[in-house]
């Protein structure tokens, strides 16, 4: 599992805090000119207007020091940069060594694992200063997927995809480095069963072709960006060795309008996906189905597989407000005539 990237930012020295004090005596002065206003008011009206002009400098100066326009604020960017360091690679961890990975002192680590606890996105294990992914992050997880529009219009598509494929399909999003499964609808049939991937499941977005599709719209500067290290993990003899091989995989699949890939990521399984697209026209996630073997068989086998998972995602796409071009690679393999047997 990729991790997530630590995303430290640089903050501005504190401008001085506004003065209210001046504020205060100008609006004071401006009443008595006037005349005929109630003492108490007016110093009621005045103690409100010096705490407010107080507030807002005060404001202004944590606005400030936080960075220009980001706002961090730090103790919840160290936080969550915590419960980012939890995986299915690292499910326990400790206080000394997230202190290492985010750079601050054991103490204040601990301080905020305790906090973090007592808000129920962590739990200890086994009673001792090891810590792991509590219940409150699973909700916020389904939330998060439950606010989507995107798996409410693409649910009954997978469904209805499985049901003409007799296969598991699948809508995934990219974040970051990986890819995230949001969506699934899983097959009926006894022999096809035994493949199941979970809602939530992450995998690595460049050994994926999840990803790659997902990664259809990036340049080649972007996608370094991203990868800036020299040599990619390998999961298998398939996965791309470098960024330059990466960006190949993700124009040649561009091209193509969809992914196949037989056995590239895990042995055993084979997967179709398609790029689904919003109302702007960017690439928003993928559409899949699992084939539980190695191989695809002939063309004639592969390519009414090819066809109805671009006519999924080419149907979801324009339930999101995209307007496809007739020119679009998947729309072209959406709407391509099938085969005639020999």
């Amino acid at each position: 599992m990729a991790k997530e990237e630590q995303t430290g930012a640089g903050r501005k020295q504190a401008k001085p805090r506004a003065m209210a004090a001046p504020a205060s005596h100008h609006e004071s002065m401006s009443s008595a000119q006037k005349g005929g206003v109630d003492s108490t008011h007016s110093t009621r009206s005045n103690a409100s207007s010096a705490s407010t002009a107080s507030t807002i400098g005060a404001a202004s100066t944590d606005e400030d020091s936080a960075g220009g326009s980001t706002y961090l604020v730090p103790g919840l960017e160290r936080g969550l940069r915590i419960l980012s360091e939890f995986s299915a690679r690292e499910p326990v961890l400790g206080a000394p060594e997230l202190s290492k990975r985010i750079g601050i002192p054991r103490t204040t680590t601990f301080r905020l694992l305790q906090t973090l606890e007592a808000l129920g996105f962590l739990e200890r294990v086994n009673g001792d200063r090891y810590f792991r992914l509590s219940v409150a992050v699973l909700r916020l997880g389904f939330e998060y997927l439950n606010s989507l529009e995107l798996t409410d219009v693409g649910t009954p598509i997978l469904e209805r995809l499985r049901d003409a494929t007799g296969l598991s399909s699948h809508l995934l999003i990219r974040d970051q480095r990986d890819v995230v499964f949001v969506g699934k609808a899983q097959t009926h049939e006894p022999m096809f069963s035994s493949v199941k991937v979970h809602v939530g499941t992450r995998l690595p977005a460049h050994a994926t072709v999840h990803g790659q599709v997902l990664m259809g719209d990036l340049t080649f500067d972007e996608l370094r960006q991203l990868y800036p290290e020299p040599q990619l993990e390998r999961y298998t003899e398939r996965t791309p060795a470098t960024v330059e091989e990466l960006y190949g995989r993700v124009r040649e699949s561009a091209a193509l309008g969809y992914a196949l890939s037989e056995a590239s990521f895990e042995r055993g399984i084979s997967v179709v996906s398609a790029p689904v697209r919003d109302q702007s026209g960017k690439i928003a996630a993928a559409l899949t189905v699992t084939i539980p073997r190695s191989d695809l068989g002939e063309t004639e086998e592969r390519e009414p597989l090819v066809t109805a998972v671009c006519q999924a995602a080419l149907e979801l796409s324009e339930r999101l407000g995209h307007r496809p071009r007739a020119d679009e690679p998947t729309v072209m393999q959406a709407r391509r005539k099938p085969v005639a047997a020999s």
